[in-house]
């Protein structure tokens, strides 16, 4: 009887021993806390990562802007020293013109070329190419044709800066130059918004970190519950709002491996 006894215990503790024992609601959460710990904090190093990357890019254009602008500047500068010489051979040519066509009036055939002469000169040395098909000048002109150009051709007598547009062209490149300097100025600007979001998103990161890590501090499992459930839905609060952020401009996750 002692024998038979033995026997089935002996078979009922080869059966307890080989089946598997189910899991505690504690070990299942203890595996998720650990699950989510990892993953946030790759989340976390990942949108450190890109933040840093939209702080380069943000550096990058700043400094380009800068320097256009340095550029924009320098030839708005040069624009306006330009139109200042053009202005001052303008009022060369008109006070020679007006003695050109005082001495025909009056049939000083001497004065009526000495004049000529004086805006052949002044044109051949001073006169730019622009400024010259703006009033209608011919850089291959003699004496007569001048004489010509002035007494007949209204273009001659008419002042070249009373045309805003002739004016606004000696700006064209330096506004080209800036208005580019103002766009990469802007693209700085998104960059630098972008950075801070996903450094907003580390911070939420961290939070959920420190929620996760002090989760064993609490002895009920209802309250271990919680507090781990509001880690994840701010762990996946993050995520979403991580995902609706692009990436910095020519990201390429290859090209950091030569690929």
């Amino acid at each position: 009887m002692s024998e038979t006894t033995e026997t089935m215990e002996t078979q009922n503790g080869e059966q307890d021993s080989s089946t598997p024992k189910k899991r505690s609601k504690e070990d299942v959460l203890e595996i998720v806390i650990a699950l989510f710990l990892g993953i946030t904090a790759l989340a976390t190093a990942w949108a450190s990562w890109i933040g840093s990357l939209h702080g380069g890019n943000m550096s990058t254009n700043y400094t380009r802007s800068n320097n256009l602008a340095a550029d924009g500047n320098a030839r708005w500068n040069e624009a306006s020293q330009a139109m200042m010489q053009d202005m001052q051979v303008w009022n060369l040519i008109s006070e020679y013109e007006v003695e050109l066509m005082y001495a025909a009036d009056s049939g000083n055939e001497e004065q009526l070329g000495e004049s000529a002469y004086k805006i052949y000169f002044i044109c051949s040395d001073n006169l730019t190419d622009a400024m010259a098909a703006k009033i209608g000048y011919d850089f291959d002109f003699d004496v007569d044709d001048i004489v010509n150009w002035v007494l007949n051709d209204e273009l001659a007598v008419t002042s070249p800066f009373s045309d805003p547009e002739y004016v606004e062209s000696y700006y064209t490149d330096a506004r080209k130059v800036l208005a580019e300097s103002e766009a990469l100025l802007a693209e700085g600007q998104t960059d630098n918004t972008k950075g801070d979001t996903f450094n907003l998103v580390t911070v939420i990161y961290s939070v959920v970190l420190f929620m996760l890590g002090i989760v064993g501090t609490f002895r009920r499992l209802p309250n271990r519950v919680f507090i781990t459930a509001v880690a994840i839905a701010g762990f996946l609060l993050g995520t979403v709002y991580m995902f609706t952020i692009p990436l910095p401009t020519g990201f390429n996750f290859l090209s950091f491996f030569g690929g």
